[in-house]
């Protein structure tokens, strides 16, 4: 089989596909119309996000028998369209659910405790103690929205502290050890910190906007490693200036291109993304989450194995 490869990945992906009779090819600067009109030579690919892999790639692809994506979500892939042609797809949750974990918990911690603000303050020579007095995690409720890999990572990270993880998803009975299963409604009645952990959508799209946060019965500390475009930014700027946010640990923005390897399609940056920027009680990183030292590997064994067991050569 013929694998093209669009997107650097860690080397241990390619080595093992070699060693295992798969033909690799590189090819991480061709255009999508470039890798369009080569594509139908290929019987699978690996890509991360450089480019959408639709309906128009998707017929050119003639002899195509896998996608594997080095990530979580396939949001970047028309599943149904990919699928009614015997596509397999293969992600990569498991590779780098640990990494969403521990980041979701620093950036939570981090934003208690003020200590970008704290760090910022002296190094500028000051030694402000009362205005930098943190909030402690334990003894809050912490809501979890989506409890797949990501979400069970991060209630997992959260056992170490006494407080009490509820979270809602969309599939039933998914309660564990570590977390229990409730309504949405009740999550916005009873949650102080809101963690967000769903794919983007059609039904996540936008769905943290003003109606959620004013359905929250409480002040809440908001943190979101998952998907930009499931916030509406200058809804959320709003609450974070009337205080229904108390803060906000953002990993993804709703101006991230597709790809996510940069932040804006044009110089033009919006209104309420200047406004985020300006707030003290938000700290931000650029879509780094699951982007580890470690994650690298794990992702790419995730993919190899997935590959393996469908197309090893008997």
């Amino acid at each position: 089989m013929k694998i093209l490869h669009l997107d650097t990945n860690h080397p241990l992906l390619l080595e093992q596909l070699n060693a295992a009779g798969f033909q690799n090819v590189e090819d991480y600067s061709s255009s999508k119309p470039e890798v369009e009109a080569m594509i139908h030579g290929f019987d699978g690919i690996v890509i991360r996000s450089r480019f959408n892999i639709d309906r128009s790639f998707l017929d050119a692809a003639s002899n195509l028998k896998f996608i594997a994506r080095v990530g979580a979500g396939l949001e970047s892939i028309d599943v149904p369209y990919a699928k009614s042609k015997g596509i397999q797809l293969f992600a990569a949750p498991e590779g780098n659910r640990n990494a969403v974990g521990e980041h979701t918990l620093g950036m939570l911690l981090s934003l208690m405790n003020k200590l970008n603000n704290a760090d910022r303050s002296v190094r500028s020579g000051a030694w402000q103690r009362e205005q930098h007095r943190g909030v402690e995690l334990d003894g809050k409720v912490i809501g979890i929205i989506g409890y797949g890999n990501m979400g069970k990572a991060f209630a997992r990270k959260l056992r170490g502290f006494d407080c009490e993880v509820i979270f809602h998803d969309i599939l039933k009975d998914l309660s564990d050890e570590n977390a229990v299963q409730v309504p949405l409604h009740e999550l916005q009645q009873r949650a102080q910190v809101i963690s967000l952990h769903t794919p983007w959508t059609e039904d996540t799209h936008a769905m943290i906007d003003r109606d959620f946060i004013s359905n929250c019965q409480h002040p809440f500390w908001f943190i979101n490693t998952a998907r930009g475009k499931c916030v509406v930014t200058a809804h959320l700027v709003e609450a974070l200036k009337q205080g229904a946010i108390l803060g906000a640990g953002l990993d993804v923005l709703e101006y991230e291109k597709q790809s996510f390897e940069s932040l804006f399609h044009s110089e033009e940056k919006p209104q309420a993304h200047k406004e985020l920027m300006e707030l003290d009680n938000v700290i931000m990183s650029p879509h780094v989450a699951g982007w580890t030292v470690e994650s690298k590997r794990k992702l790419a064994q995730s993919l190899l194995e997935k590959i393996l067991v469908n197309f090893k050569k008997k």
